[in-house]
């Protein structure tokens, strides 16, 4: 089963350096890497080009992103990371086992990379906690067939909270499920705004979304913070 990789980036190009190093270094690899550039910048597409992955171009608004290169991946499984993921490099391998009969995907547990402080081991405990009985998002590693992302509709042209549809309509199609292997996420954000802020802020946010907020305002609210 190979695996397309799918990355919405928007001036990310340090991160996303470091994500196609360590996209390098597993074993197995996937056959195919695809970056949706919401800043349609040069030097994203330089980095691509020098990595021998697939660079697409597009308007800045995740879900859109995510959309357009699940929909120019040629692989059966679609694997959906962020530029600020570390991928372990048994992650491909982790994947295949994982996808028996009746199963549509899954996603990874979370941990902060590089970070053994106690605010990042809660936290990751917490989220690892909300994604089992709710929503695992983006930065956690959703993957999932191609066939049923299709027959679920896909990502909406969201910039936020794009996940929550397309979970909701894979577990009602088949097994989506964690898999016993964690995916590192940076915690330059936290660190820069404060552990618990952060996270207080995200749930914010994620509460006025299931109050009906739109969620067109409610990435506007997200992205200036950064």
């Amino acid at each position: 089963m190979d695996v397309s990789v799918v990355i919405p980036v928007y001036r990310d190009g340090q991160a996303l350096e470091r994500m196609l190093q360590a996209l390098a270094g597993l074993d197995p690899r996937p056959s195919e890497v695809i970056v949706v550039d919401g800043g349609n910048e040069p030097e994203i597409e330089a980095l691509c080009a020098g990595a021998g992955c697939r660079y697409l171009a597009s308007r800045a608004c995740r879900g859109e992103q995510m959309h357009r290169g699940a929909r120019a991946a040629t692989n059966e499984l679609l694997w959906f990371l962020h530029a600020d993921n570390s991928p372990r490099p048994d992650s491909i391998s982790v994947i295949r086992a994982h996808m028996g009969p009746g199963t549509v995907g899954g996603w990874f547990r979370f941990v902060f990379e590089s970070e053994r402080c106690w605010q990042a081991r809660l936290l990751g405990f917490l989220i690892n906690l909300r994604a089992q009985m709710g929503t695992p998002y983006g930065d956690q590693g959703l993957f999932m067939r191609r066939d049923a992302y299709r027959q679920a509709g896909g990502f909406p042209p969201r910039a936020l909270f794009e996940e929550p549809p397309l979970v909701k309509r894979l577990r009602k199609s088949g097994r989506f499920a964690p898999v016993p292997a964690v995916l590192g996420v940076s915690a330059r954000r936290w660190k820069r705004d404060g552990w618990f802020r952060r996270s207080l802020g995200n749930r914010l946010l994620a509460l006025a979304y299931v109050l009906r907020r739109s969620p067109d305002d409610l990435a506007r609210r997200y992205f200036r913070r950064g």
